[in-house]
């Protein structure tokens, strides 16, 4: 087996020796046609340009792409929270048209008076102490 070792690089190195040879002959006739027809060489060099240009516009799109909806899902997070409190203030301001106590209406109530109250003074109250307890939205006229 020691002795088909030198007698397989041999024959390796041949070989490559061989591949060698004939890609020199390819890039000879490349090198020849595009000699023999310079209005195809110029032509695949216009090709080159534009293939490499439109790669360049295809990278600066995936790019903005990637930014665009990156901001998208910052903005659409945003839009969930905004939404998630304008329910929460409507659902609150609907337990207040209704009449429903909340905890935020039990806890700002004045302590019991022994002077009779009427339904309508009662709930005016209520409405103030709760609107009175609601955060102030900023940057609004």
């Amino acid at each position: 087996m020691a002795s088909d070792l030198p007698e397989a690089t041999q024959r390796e190195a041949e070989l490559q020796r061989q591949l060698d040879g004939l890609q020199s002959q390819v890039t000879e006739l490349h090198k020849t046609r595009e000699e023999s027809n310079p209005e195809l060489s110029s032509k695949v060099q216009s090709l080159k340009e534009k293939l490499n240009e439109h790669s360049k516009q295809l990278e600066q799109s995936a790019e903005k792409l990637s930014q665009l909806e990156s901001e998208n899902l910052n903005l659409r997070d945003e839009n969930q929270a905004l939404n998630t409190a304008s329910n929460q203030k409507r659902q609150f301001r609907a337990q207040i048209h209704v009449g429903k106590p909340t905890k935020l209406l039990t806890e700002t109530d004045p302590q019991p008076s022994y002077r009779s109250k009427s339904k309508a003074e009662e709930h005016g109250e209520k409405s103030r102490a709760c609107f009175s307890a609601l955060p102030v939205a900023e940057g609004r006229d």
